[in-house]
């Protein structure tokens, strides 16, 4: 559905399209009721767009939305993977097409990031954002996320997959949602964000005036890692999402004995494992033998193991001693998508 129609100037004109999904962005809640208390996935990704169309006149041609999907992030499925990118490609392989954004939840935001970044073709921007708070909130962080995002889409800067969210902006894979409530809910890691979005009238940090801004570019190399590819070819999955590459995630703790990954190898569509581990990628003693038993048993090899540290901020540095595959810079649940696709990729 195109929601309105803009012309340029000083510019070609293009289009932007909006995928919705669902989230708390398009969240609602009965007055009254506690910030946490709302349904998410109930507004329309058109009408989350309509109030913010004036203040994109002069700067985007046409502005498309599109209902991918409208759920909650938590409960976000592998066959609304599939629909979002089929979708995002299309939107890739349109000359018209000058950058798109996806609204989406947080919960598992970095997840469908890397998800992203693995199987699209194609360098045109791509811009997830979302809210910390409903759309029917005084505090509704939604529209101001939503407005960046549409800025950076058309961005000449910006190539690749991209988290635009509190004025900040990351090369998608690099970000993991770092707390559950909190309006400065995602962090880079260490990373710096790539892009800082500037008010008009900002002074010294503090915004003067309304929505009006501009993205301002650090001088790092964050925009090429939005542009790399997580592989070297862009992955083809299945048509049948049941036959995606089935990876489960184990936690390495104290006291961790090995029988919960045990467990999880006796079924036979389990096709990698990624361990949650502890600090620079340690993993319990008792946990390696069991991977190592399963190695000598032909249950597994070794490039169906991927190790992540479950630390919210920083990521592996070095090889750890234990020489199971390592990503270094991934989530567990961020590793748990790359190894999917990795062996989605060898199959």
């Amino acid at each position: 559905m195109v929601v309105s129609s803009m012309h340029s100037i000083g510019a070609l004109d293009c289009t932007v399209r909006v995928l919705g999904t669902g989230g708390t962005i398009a969240g609602t809640a009965h007055a009254g009721a506690p910030e946490n208390a709302y349904k998410a996935g109930q507004v329309a990704v058109e009408d989350l767009l309509k109030p913010l169309l004036p203040g994109l006149r002069g700067r985007i041609g046409q502005v498309q939305a599109l209902q991918v999907a409208q759920v909650d992030s938590r409960n976000m499925e592998h066959a609304v993977w599939q629909r979002l990118a089929a979708e995002l490609q299309a939107g890739l392989d349109d000359p018209t097409v000058l950058g798109q954004v996806v609204t989406h939840g947080t919960d598992t935001l970095e997840e469908t990031a890397v998800f992203l970044q693995g199987v699209l073709r194609g360098s045109k921007p791509v811009v997830l954002t979302a809210a910390m708070r409903p759309a029917t909130s005084a505090q509704a962080d939604g529209p101001r996320n939503l407005l960046q995002a549409l800025h950076l889409a058309v961005d000449p800067a910006a190539q690749g997959v991209w988290l635009a969210f509190g004025r900040q902006a990351w090369p998608a894979i690099q970000v993991r949602k770092v707390h559950p409530f909190a309006l400065e809910a995602f962090c880079g890691g260490d990373g710096p964000p790539a892009a800082q979005w500037v008010c008009a009238g900002e002074q010294d940090g503090t915004p003067v005036g309304g929505n009006s801004g501009a993205w301002r570019w650090s001088e790092s190399d964050l925009r090429a890692q939005a542009a790399r590819p997580l592989a070297a070819e862009p992955v083809s999955l299945p048509a049948d999402v049941e036959r995606w590459p089935r990876v489960e995630i184990v936690h390495s703790h104290a006291g961790a004995d090995g029988r919960l990954l045990q467990l999880i190898l006796t079924d036979p569509t389990v096709q990698g494992v990624v361990i949650s581990a502890t600090g620079n990628g340690s993993v319990h003693d008792r946990l390696q033998d069991t991977l190592r038993a399963a190695l000598s048993q032909g249950r597994l090899k070794c490039h169906q193991i991927l190790v992540a540290s479950r630390c919210t901020r920083g990521w592996v540095v070095g090889e750890p001693d234990h020489g199971w595959p390592v990503a270094s810079r991934l989530t567990p649940a961020q590793a748990r998508v790359a190894l999917m696709l990795q062996l989605a990729a060898v199959a």
